[in-house]
């Protein structure tokens, strides 16, 4: 009994040194593909791409700003900041100076959107981003407004962002159930709410079988036409349904 006890626990610690032994192992691989990201701000961009090349990190250049202290060209902020410990293989994130402002920010409002995207670009700036508005009584395609302002001073980023006039949509109903109405009142109410009366036609009758072959034919009549008084079984739209102003509905009638 005591030799396999024996030999149960020399397993069991074979097993926790085989364990331990991968474990260090596997840290020690980890670790060792690690390096420490080095300070970058203020070289040029090349001086950066060499000090980082030899670590296996990547330089990516994300945004570009004025600054009256750091030369143009040069970088300004890195992200992750020096002494981090990164894997191999990872990208700086890093933006670079302009130097300090020397463009005019032009005066772009009430101009159309692609006349000021225009003389935005042609002066080396960006646009950052464009918002939309809907103005009753002003034309669409119109800039209101931009950020920052014409002939701004101390703008931090070369970008400009438009605030443009867009066609107002018409008002939306949802369309009432005029079933069961006469057709003279459902009529007038249509024409108060600013919809137009489409096609008005009689709905078909549902003929009883039993009670034509009870009655002896007679001269077919003209067909009825629909008058004010007629009321109404269906309609289209159906009730329920979004609608905008000046929408046709139709009806059938009996």
């Amino acid at each position: 009994m005591k030799p396999l006890f024996r030999f149960a626990m020399m397993a069991l610690v074979l097993v926790v040194v085989a364990l331990v032994s991968a474990l260090t192992a596997m840290r020690f691989a980890i670790h060792g593909q690690e390096v420490e990201v080095p300070a970058i701000v203020g070289k040029t961009p090349v001086e950066a791409e060499r000090a980082v090349a030899g670590l296996g990190l990547q330089i990516e250049v994300e945004r570009q700003y004025y600054s009256p202290q750091i030369p143009e060209g040069r970088i300004m902020t890195q992200m992750p900041p020096p002494g981090t410990k990164v894997r191999r293989g990872w990208a700086v994130r890093v933006a670079r100076s302009l130097g300090p402002q020397r463009v005019v920010i032009p005066d772009v409002t009430k101009q159309s959107e692609r006349a000021a995207e225009w003389n935005i670009q042609r002066r080396g700036l960006e646009v950052a981003s464009t918002a939309e508005m809907q103005l009753p009584g002003t034309p669409a395609d119109k800039v209101l407004a931009q950020s920052p302002p014409a002939n701004a001073s101390q703008v931090e980023a070369p970008r400009t962002s438009l605030l443009v006039t867009v066609t107002a949509d018409p008002p939306a109903y949802v369309m009432p159930s005029f079933v069961g109405q006469p057709l003279g009142t459902a009529s007038r109410a249509l024409q108060d709410a600013g919809f137009k009366l489409g096609n008005v036609s009689m709905a078909p009758l549902v003929a009883n079988s039993a009670a034509s072959d009870a009655i002896p034919a007679t001269p077919s009549l003209p067909p009825a036409q629909p008058s004010p008084a007629s009321m109404i079984v269906a309609q289209t739209p159906s009730a329920g349904q979004k609608v905008l102003v000046g929408a046709v509905v139709n009806f059938e009638v009996r």
